[in-house]
């Protein structure tokens, strides 16, 4: 039976072996993380429920590749999780767009408040989504899964200098587009 003081490093080693305890411990320790990232990368729940799902299978089949001197646990699961998003992205570019309604999520604002949170959300998000894959995985890893700049080096098989270039570039793009709607996004804040 897996527990809490048991190190991811422990219970993927027991996945690796074949046992599911320690293989659903590690889901339950990271689902929520993976989930984020890859709804920060797909932009979509039911995609990112997907891509989640498919990082988690992926796990069970190959933990026993997993080595302790190599890159960190987390780091491996992150690399793999983004890898999935990043094919499902290049997949959907092949593909017809689908249109779809945006989530509405219940925040207990009021309907101005909201549709002001849900406007600039949805600003961001968009602006985010045209920024070129690698861009929005930076973006992704190092400000909205506050990865240290190492780890998000070691999930983009890059250099940290790499990542820091990619981030500056995918910031500068982010405010020459968000830049036509300045007033918008600082209106929700007044």
């Amino acid at each position: 039976m897996a527990s809490d003081w048991e190190t991811d490093e422990a219970l993927v080693a027991r996945a690796g072996a074949g046992d599911r305890l320690a293989a659903g411990e590690l889901i339950v320790r990271h689902t929520d993380k993976i989930m984020a990232s890859c709804y920060r990368m797909l932009g979509d729940r039911s995609s990112a429920e997907d891509a989640t799902q498919e990082t988690f299978l992926r796990l069970w089949r190959h933990a026993s590749r997993w080595r302790p001197q190599g890159a960190k646990f987390e780091t491996w699961l992150y690399r793999i999780a983004m890898n999935i998003c990043l094919d499902r992205l290049r997949k959907k570019k092949r593909e017809a767009p689908e249109e779809a309604a945006p989530e509405q999520i219940d925040t207990g604002l009021r309907a101005d408040e909201a549709m002001a949170v849900d406007d600039t959300r949805r600003i961001v998000e968009e602006a985010i989504a045209e920024l070129p894959e690698r861009q929005r995985l930076v973006i992704t890893l190092r400000h909205y899964q506050e990865l240290p700049q190492r780890e998000a080096a070691e999930i983009m098989g890059i250099s940290e200098q790499a990542v820091e270039s990619l981030l500056a570039r995918a910031r500068r793009s982010l405010r020459e587009k968000l830049m036509p709607q300045r007033d918008v996004l600082y209106e929700g804040r007044a």
